[in-house]
């Protein structure tokens, strides 16, 4: 009889102290993925659920790997890291927000991190959460430069994680030979992308976008280039050599012609001007012209011949 109330009691105490632990004591919530932006700031939450009216906390340690980031013991902060703090700028042994914030997020903070705390409750709950932060940013409006050679290059920079340009025309959403992205880590931990296609002369499309996608596949941005029209194959431009030898000499024969033409026309008005009458009275006394008395007296000499001859 003893032996059974004695198991009986203990399976109660057994019991009574799981619905303990489970009810009564503070316990640690993390929000297991968080995702952060470049240059913004990031947010890594973690509460103290459950507490008492006399929960108070005594140590709370935030680490990245091996490398303490922020930690909180014997009611002070004894270590802080530049960038890193709590969340709530007020922040102190009662609050039971011990979320942590970044200031400015970078790729190197992108990775895994443990949250330890402890209260003063007894039997005094201490739990390593593992949170991870993922870091994204957003890649630049893509820019097409065309060379001498018939090469259309498409540059996008400033995003993370590693990206994809692609290349599409008019005539189709995504070229058959697609060319394939060039990508390139900066010390930032950012990527710069790279594409090149081979446009030529050859080419019977004039309108190409390039677009770039992120990690998860989505577009970001695109930017397109639209080809100055240009004989397309070498039978286009052989006539179109033709055409110009003929159509050169023609103008200018046809200038010449138009120049003799006006020359022709003033000569001939000029002949005209010169060979009309003058409409400009007789004056009398005019040099080369005989006045009235003048030719009275030649009539008079006529008449009356010198006797003294």
């Amino acid at each position: 009889m003893n032996m059974a109330l004695m198991h009986i009691l203990f399976i109660a105490i057994v019991i009574s102290t799981a619905n303990a632990k489970e009810g009564d004591f503070p316990s640690l919530d993390c929000k297991a993925e968080n995702l952060g932006q470049y240059g913004q700031q990031s947010l890594l939450e973690c509460v103290i659920k459950n507490p008492k009216e006399d929960t108070s906390i005594l140590m709370v340690s935030w680490k990245k790997g091996s490398r303490t980031l922020l930690l909180f013991r014997n009611g002070a902060i004894q270590l802080q890291e530049p960038g890193f703090l709590f969340a709530q700028a007020s922040w102190n042994a009662s609050n039971m927000n011990v979320s942590l914030l970044i200031t400015n997020t970078a790729v190197a903070h992108q990775g895994r991190y443990k949250c330890d705390v402890m209260t003063n409750n007894s039997p005094p709950p201490t739990e390593l959460i593992k949170i991870s932060l993922k870091v994204t940013a957003k890649y630049s409006k893509p820019t097409l430069t065309l060379k001498t050679d018939g090469t259309l290059t498409c540059a996008s920079n400033g995003g993370y994680p590693e990206g994809q340009l692609r290349w599409s025309n008019e005539r189709s959403a995504k070229l058959p030979n697609d060319p394939q992205t060039q990508a390139t880590q900066t010390n930032s931990g950012l990527f710069q992308l790279s594409s090149k296609l081979v446009v030529g002369k050859e080419s019977s499309v004039s309108d190409f976008t390039c677009s770039v996608f992120n990690a998860s596949g989505g577009r970001e941005e695109e930017s397109q280039f639209q080809v100055k029209d240009e004989p397309k194959t070498e039978e286009q431009r052989k006539e179109l050599d033709t055409a110009t030898k003929i159509v050169a000499p023609v103008v200018v024969i046809g200038s010449l012609i138009a120049g003799l033409l006006l020359a022709l026309l003033i000569y001939r008005r000029r002949s005209q001007n010169n060979r009309r009458p003058s409409t400009t009275p007789l004056m009398r006394g005019h040099v080369g012209v005989p006045t009235s008395d003048e030719v009275m007296m030649e009539e008079g000499d006529d008449k009356y011949p010198d006797n003294t001859a």
